[in-house]
């Protein structure tokens, strides 16, 4: 089976899709032969997209036993669809969640539904197919695939001087304090400001708040230009561009002197950094909210911090349920309801869950969630649709 993989979420980005896109082809070429098609940051994404068909004509051109074509995210299987004609083999899509509730009418209403026409499309979660089911995709047309998580971090190696490690390097002193982490890119939906404006005020005990993730600590030239522009145009090309939608309103209030001393945000780190920290925290914390035109898809971070033992406490919100199972690898709490998130967190706090919970935790992400694994759905579904397709192309020349 030879596959033909598209993609414009692939590292150096980091976050949810790029991790995705890039296990799915790479544990894919064990299992059958691969062709990329993947912008990996070098040159123009504008340029990328606008010689997609014909990059794609060329690969086909070359390699005719090419049976699908996988593109990993709704956007660019929704450009590829509108500039023509599809090629004569199979094609598939991975939807994420931002890619399909984008709040676009013309997309929501006339480009998305294009989709129909491909053979398979693949929601990350349950939420996600709801969405495309609501926005006119065929139902049959859908099989869900959940996201995987690196199982190999369950069996890393954490250090057991970290506290004085990490206060050499970042002059942050950890011991004695419950230490609370969230991880991710500042975009409204992650809730990251709420929890700071609603739920620290109500926290009693003595806690530290680090976030991670990709940070400005100054307003950013692409910040500055777009105060000019209308708000709900300004939210559309934040969403479209991935722009950190909370990010200003983040830096003012962790400047704020009564939080600077609870909460700092420690920008991007090493992988082993964040996993000592995970480890070492009393509680990960996913903090969610609704937002209008986005979504989670999925909850991949969630997955992280089980395996490192970490206890989980995530808003049921979007497709974050699909990663955490409340009671069997964490915690799920109603969003934006800082009173029960308060409670919940200074509960924890005051007697931490016994190191049997934990590791209840970590077994049950081990067991139902691996890249492997979502790797194989991927593969069945694949090798399903490439039969099919072989059995019409029997048929018809019998």
């Amino acid at each position: 089976m030879e596959i033909l993989f598209v993609s414009h979420k692939h590292p150096p980005s980091t976050g949810g899709m790029e991790k995705q896109s890039f296990e799915l082809i790479k544990r894919m070429k064990k299992k059958c032969t691969v062709y990329e098609l993947v912008y990996k940051g070098v040159g123009s994404r504008l340029n990328f997209f606008l010689g997609l068909r014909r990059e794609i004509k060329n690969i086909l051109h070359r390699h005719p036993n090419i049976k699908i074509i996988h593109f990993n995210d709704a956007m660019i299987a929704c450009f590829y669809s509108v500039c023509g004609k599809k090629f004569p083999v199979k094609h598939t899509v991975t939807l994420h969640g931002l890619d399909v509730v984008f709040p676009s009418w013309i997309y929501r209403k006339f480009i998305f539904p294009q989709l129909n026409s491909f053979d398979l499309l693949l929601p990350v979660s349950k939420a996600t197919a709801a969405e495309a089911r609501l926005l006119g995709i065929n139902k049959d047309k859908i099989h869900v695939v959940h996201n995987g998580v690196d199982e190999s971090i369950a069996q890393y190696k954490f250090s057991l001087s970290f506290h004085d490690d990490f206060y050499r390097r970042y002059h942050i002193d950890l011991k004695g304090k419950h230490l609370l982490i969230a991880l991710g890119r500042p975009v409204k939906r992650k809730g990251f400001s709420w929890f700071i404006e609603h739920v620290m005020p109500l926290l009693n005990k003595d806690y530290l708040l680090l976030f991670i993730g990709p940070f400005h600590s100054r307003p950013t030239p692409y910040e500055k230009w777009t105060r000019f522009i209308p708000e709900f145009l300004k939210r559309k090309l934040d969403l479209f561009l991935g722009a950190p939608s909370d990010e200003a309103k983040l830096r003012k209030l962790l400047a704020l002197p009564p939080i600077r001393k609870r909460a700092k945000h420690l920008g991007r780190l090493p992988l082993d950094e964040i996993l000592n920290l995970l480890h070492h925290a009393t509680a990960f914390i996913m903090p969610n909210i609704a937002i209008a035109g986005d979504m989670e898809g999925f909850g991949l971070v969630c997955l992280e911090a089980a395996l490192c033992g970490t206890t989980v406490l995530a808003s049921n919100i979007g497709g974050i349920p699909d990663a955490i199972v409340d009671g069997k690898n964490g915690y799920l709490l109603p969003h934006s309801d800082a009173a029960i998130w308060a409670e919940r967190l200074n509960n924890l706090m005051q007697q931490e869950l016994p190191i049997e919970h934990s590791t209840a935790f970590k077994h049950y992400t081990l067991e139902n969630y691996s890249w492997e694994k979502m790797v194989n759905g991927y593969y069945s579904v694949f090798t399903t649709l490439a039969a099919s397709s072989a059995n019409v192309a029997e048929s018809v020349s019998n």
